[in-house]
């Protein structure tokens, strides 16, 4: 065999073979890192965040699958790592700009939401807005979603999701009822979308909220009512969404919470972006299902995008947190916050 040994030869063949088929299938694979340190409590920390695993692939010409694999640190894991699957889905194409998806998702509620994965580096802030770490948002879904886009002169989009509530797992729902999901959104113009959406779910008395520490302490009937405005043009930033939640129980009956937040920034040079966002939640005196706390956030920052996969962010954090039942209950924090996220 002119020197060359069956073994050699043999992973020669495999590796044509897998890179034929990965090509054949336009197969792609990229990753996600971020790491930061913080100045909090009189004290500096160094922070090591999320590592994203993100692949996509079009199977055919009407069948696709992206899945998203988060590697992150967590107190509760014997390694102090935890590996947790964010997304697997299977879309396949109906017709035109109309899809139907199958699998893991991200819940459409509002454009944060449906817009960013875990991936750091795309974000405009170092952190979530509070809503999403306070268990309002219904982040993932497992389940089927039926979903359109840019649809006529104004672009129209509509979502469409049923599946298993927040307070069920990945593959089993701890319920009959199921979480349904219905959402629009118009883009009238390049950078610009404003969207409406409707969440309806059940969660049973004990349950924990899987994107959460909440606990139920009664049966809940759940209505969110969320509505998006998003402009990212070549100068200015503007985000701004907002959500009503609506819990309804046998104790406390209807409970109202509003929750909020504005974002805004500016690119002064082509890499340069200074930055704000307000948060608010309001939870409701008589809530049973989250804190009911009136809790309130403030920061400012500054972007620095080195290139679309390189950025630097720091920031200045102010939170404030008030019991609704006792209003001289106040307290407050303060940090400084420095990321360097990239892409890969």
């Amino acid at each position: 065999m002119n020197g060359i040994k069956p073994l050699k030869l043999v992973s020669f063949a495999f590796v044509l073979f897998c890179g034929f088929f990965v090509q054949a299938q336009d197969t792609q694979i990229r990753g996600f890192v971020d790491f930061g340190t913080n100045y909090k409590n009189d004290q500096v920390n160094f922070t090591l965040g999320e590592q994203d695993l993100f692949i996509t692939s079009d199977i055919s010409d009407r069948v696709s699958f992206l899945g998203e694999t988060v590697f992150k640190y967590s107190v509760n894991s014997p390694t102090r790592f935890d590996v947790s699957i964010e997304r697997i889905i299977l879309k396949y194409n109906i017709k035109g700009n109309h899809n139907v998806l199958f699998g893991k998702h991200h819940t459409p509620v509002n454009y944060w939401n449906d817009s960013y994965h875990h991936g750091r580096v795309l974000f405009p802030t170092i952190f979530r807005p509070m809503m999403f770490d306070m268990g309002v948002v219904p982040l993932h879904t497992t389940g089927l979603r039926f979903q359109g886009q840019n649809l006529g002169k104004l672009r129209f989009g509509y979502d469409a999701l049923i599946g298993n509530g927040v307070a069920s797992t990945d593959a089993i729902d701890i319920n009959k009822m199921k979480s349904v999901m219905l959402g629009a959104h118009i883009t009238p113009k390049d950078g610009l979308r404003i969207g409406l959406s409707y969440y309806q779910d059940y969660i049973p008395k004990g349950a924990v909220l899987h994107h959460s520490s909440n606990v139920s302490k009664q049966n809940v009937k759940q209505s969110l009512y969320s509505g998006s405005v998003s402009y990212f043009g070549t100068k200015y930033e503007l985000l701004a969404e907002s959500s009503m939640v609506v819990n309804k129980n046998d104790s406390t009956g209807v409970n109202v919470s509003p929750t909020a937040y504005v974002y805004a920034g500016y690119r002064t040079k082509h890499k340069l972006v200074p930055y704000m966002r307000v948060d608010l939640l309001n939870f409701s005196s008589e809530e049973v299902l989250f804190s009911n706390k009136r809790q309130r956030g403030a920061l400012v920052g500054l972007r620095y995008e080195i290139n679309y996969l390189t950025v630097l962010k720091l920031e200045y954090n102010y939170t404030e947190s008030m019991s609704m039942a006792n209003h001289s209950s106040m307290t407050n924090a303060r940090a400084i916050n420095f990321q360097f996220a990239i892409g890969f």
